[in-house]
């Protein structure tokens, strides 16, 4: 079912909730992740080769016997790149579980909390390509725009990370998080392929995942289609055969995982019948807590 413009309003409501949840740990107005040399002190990252080692904290090297770069409060000039698929295979699921429609409330999701942050937004959908939806703002009339074209948008096709992915990260020109938003149905080698294009930034994976897709609805002699390529396969499922194939659809999610580990992105998996806000916020949270672990100091 289309996506009501009252839904900008509900992630309003989060928000406001989440940063409340997010100033009272912090004790203090939410600082910006993005650092450089300013003037106000942030935080510690550990350094790497090519750092300025005028940077490193001495002290701090001292009392731990590791080398930490001190960083600095900067302008928020983040740019968020959200990317859904919108591949075949993401039509499917019934009413709110359907995948394109969830991963869609999830894209706007990311794209609503990077304008709520003061951080910049661009929106595209991708299949065997990549096309922008965005027209280069990052304002709520943006938002209702790409809210009107994810309900005119009927998945379909395949899926070509490679192509489509590395297509997309020529575009980027700044510090920037990627957000992927798909049901990654490929080989794990292709998704590794397509994501590596984004180099050095900042990657996270939300994996959707259907109820139907975990356990089908379907008992003996059956045919099932691949969506995207038109193919069939007859098969009797029950038993072992069921087994099989949820064992093979949990070895797939693992070795997409697998690939984003190895790329230092970060993967995630939501199950489109969880409640909306309730998945969305629990993923928002488990990445802010991430950052913050990242730039600690470790005590000895």
């Amino acid at each position: 079912m289309p996506i009501d413009p009252a839904f900008l309003d509900e992630l309003a409501r989060l928000e406001a909730s989440l940063r409340h949840r997010t100033d009272s740990r912090r004790q203090g107005e939410q600082q910006s992740p993005n650092v450089g040399e300013g003037l106000t002190f942030s935080d510690y990252r550990r350094y790497t080769p090519g750092d300025d080692v005028r940077l490193v904290d001495w002290r701090v090297y001292a009392r731990t016997d590791e080398y930490f770069i001190k960083q600095y409060e900067a302008e928020r000039d983040l740019t968020v790149h959200v990317l859904l698929d919108a591949s075949a295979s993401m039509d499917f699921g019934d009413g709110d579980a359907n995948k394109f429609e969830y991963g869609s409330r999830l894209a706007l999701a990311f794209a609503y909390f990077a304008a709520a942050g003061h951080d910049s937004f661009r929106f595209a959908t991708f299949g065997d390509d990549a096309e922008r939806l965005d027209r280069g703002g990052s304002t709520r009339g943006e938002l209702l725009g790409l809210l009107d074209s994810l309900n005119g948008t009927d998945p379909g096709g395949r899926t070509d990370f490679v192509a489509a992915l590395d297509a997309y990260a020529r575009t980027i020109r700044s510090r920037s998080l990627v957000v992927v938003v798909s049901d990654f149905l490929e080989d794990p080698d292709e998704i590794g392929d397509g994501l590596a294009a984004f180099g050095r930034s900042d990657v996270l994976l939300v994996h959707v995942v259907a109820p139907a897709e975990r356990d089908p609805d379907v008992v003996g002699d059956a045919v099932f289609e691949d969506p995207e390529t038109g193919s069939t396969h007859r098969s009797y499922f029950a038993g072992s055969t069921a087994a099989a194939y949820r064992d093979r659809l949990a070895a797939h999610v693992d070795d997409v995982a697998a690939r984003a580990r190895t790329l230092r992105a970060e993967h995630v998996v939501v199950d489109t019948d969880t409640d909306f806000f309730d998945a969305f916020a629990e993923v928002w949270t488990r990445r802010e807590d991430r950052w913050r672990a990242g730039q600690r100091v470790p005590q000895r």
